[in-house]
């Protein structure tokens, strides 16, 4: 028995390693926020929880059996679940940051002086201790544990980012937020700044503020004459904190929609969040915001703050888009503003809302000085931002990669141009719907369904449990023919599915990729 205790011991410390760095990759993902992470646990993350709690019943039998076949099963299933975890290859796995690796480590110290303790003041409810230390909610515990240490050196990050803006009073700082279309208008302004200006941009989904310090102290340099900061918001206050850091010259609100209900609760919440950062423009500082998205709108109206606006709908706007060209290589269109009219754009970027994000771009370039010959240059050579509604050739299958998108807005706008895409082969979507939505998600996941079933698709992939009932029943009530749904666990099992049914000229729409920490 002695020898079966001591392989159980190794395998336990597998069993824990293996929960331990999944939960924190779960508590990454849910940007290190405890009140997130708990609802994940109690709702995604439930079947994690069954499997811990399973493993605890097995070593409570084990308490009163003292048998060691009880023994040898619990070993076995411990193994099972450490090596299949282990193996896993997650859509976002875990990084190993300065904060994941302290974080683990309290996690283990704090289970090393528990189990200590338990075996030297009643070393029979060792097991059941050991399993008890393998349950999820010890991460939030040591995020707990360790919050004052986590929160001073922030705090040292952030003094130290705000310095370095100190020592660079020329610096115009644009700052991009909105509920979508952030990240490509951020590129789009990217690509047409540097025809005359030394640009720096937040990275990838750099947007929350540890992001943005991340960026200003790792990438801002002295040659430097503008910086681009995305914003991202979960709550109210965000961007003020962001604002509050960078203190921008010049602002871009891209919409306001019904994301992150969850923590915002109302699109009222979202609005005052995102007009956050037009609120902290300085006397004189330059803003415009998308009237094509009705929340803004009305929040223009009911604050009465003043702004610029851009749209392609919208009659009213300062800036609009208008006679838009949709070609085969590429969409034509001109700017309307006030009297003037620029006309001449042309770019092979797709979709409606990619031109309403060029706007809104060409706004905020205009105003920095850059000649219209130069923006019209700009414009025909911006490149496709990936996962954005970007559009790549797989031998003779077209691939509308709008992974990157969650939003109702944009997929009406990606259903769009897969329905008016000129081809004689078959339409796809893949997509898992929306989430974060509050009590709105299964209202919209539903609607999604119905716009699918309009958008001339001749099958669709749903993948995952989370919006399943809501898509399915706006699909049956689009008309749609139930025997071209197909339901899978993971987009994986959509494409082995899929991909031998590909023939040349097909268009597949991948709509939306939800992270690891939904099933």
């Amino acid at each position: 028995m002695d020898i079966a205790i001591h392989i159980f011991s190794v395998v336990w410390l597998l069993f824990l390693w293996a929960t331990t760095r999944y939960s924190v990759q779960m508590f990454q993902q849910n940007s290190y926020r405890i009140e997130r992470y708990n609802r994940w646990l109690s709702s995604t993350g439930e079947w994690h929880m069954r499997s811990n709690t399973l493993s605890l019943a097995t070593a409570i039998l084990f308490i009163f059996t003292n048998h060691w076949v009880v023994l040898l099963m619990l070993g076995v299933w411990m193994t099972v679940i450490a090596i299949s975890e282990l193996a896993i290859r997650y859509k976002v796995p875990i990084v190993y940051t300065m904060r994941v690796k302290r974080l683990i480590a309290t996690r283990l110290i704090i289970s090393a002086l528990l189990l200590a303790s338990v075996h030297i003041c009643a070393v029979e409810y060792t097991l059941v201790a050991m399993m008890l230390l393998s349950l999820d909610y010890w991460t939030v515990v040591a995020a707990v544990v360790i919050s004052p240490v986590e929160r001073a050196i922030t705090r040292w990050y952030y003094n130290d980012a705000k310095r370095r803006l100190r020592a660079m009073p020329h610096l115009k700082i644009i700052g991009i937020t909105g509920s979508f279309g952030k990240t490509s208008t951020k590129h789009f302004l990217y690509r047409l700044l540097s025809e005359r200006y030394n640009v720096l941009m937040t990275p990838g989904n750099f947007n929350t503020t540890l992001g943005v310090v991340r960026t200003i102290r790792e990438h801002l340099k002295p040659h430097h004459e503008v910086f681009i900061v995305e914003m991202g918001a979960k709550q109210r206050g965000d961007i003020k904190e962001i604002c509050d850091l960078v203190s921008p010259d010049m602002g871009i609100v891209t919409s306001v929609g019904e994301m992150h209900l969850e923590t915002f609760g109302s699109v009222e919440s979202v609005a005052r969040t995102k007009f956050e950062l037009i609120e902290a423009l300085p006397e004189g500082g330059f803003g415009v915001v998308n009237i094509d998205s009705e929340a803004a709108k009305r929040y223009i109206v009911e604050s009465g703050i003043k702004v610029n606006t851009y749209a392609v709908e919208a009659q009213n706007a300062d800036y609009r888009a208008t006679n838009i060209q949709y070609c085969a290589s590429e969409t034509r269109f001109d700017v309307a503003k006030c009297q003037d009219l620029d006309e001449g754009y042309a770019t092979r970027i797709l979709g409606r809302g990619n031109i309403l994000n060029i706007t809104a771009a060409l706004a905020i370039a205009e105003k920095m000085g850059i000649s219209l010959d130069s923006r019209r240059r700009a414009v025909r050579q911006i490149e496709q931002v990936e996962h954005r509604l970007s559009l790549r050739r797989d031998g003779g299958v077209t691939i509308l990669d709008d992974a990157y998108n969650s939003n109702p807005t944009g997929a009406r706008m990606a259903l769009e141009v897969l329905s008016k895409f000129d081809t004689e082969g078959c339409r796809y979507v893949v997509t898992p719907g929306f989430v974060e939505m509050g009590v709105k998600q299964y209202q919209n996941n539903r609607a999604f369904g119905r716009d699918i079933a309009a958008a001339k698709v001749d099958r669709v992939y749903v993948v995952n449990e989370v919006n399943r009932e809501a898509i399915t029943v706006g699909l049956r009530e689009g008309l749609y023919p139930e025997d071209r749904v197909v339901a899978v666990a993971s987009f994986a099992e959509a494409m082995a599915d899929l991909g031998p049914r590909l023939r040349s000229g097909d268009v597949v729409l991948y709509e939306n990729d939800l992270p690891d920490s939904f099933k």
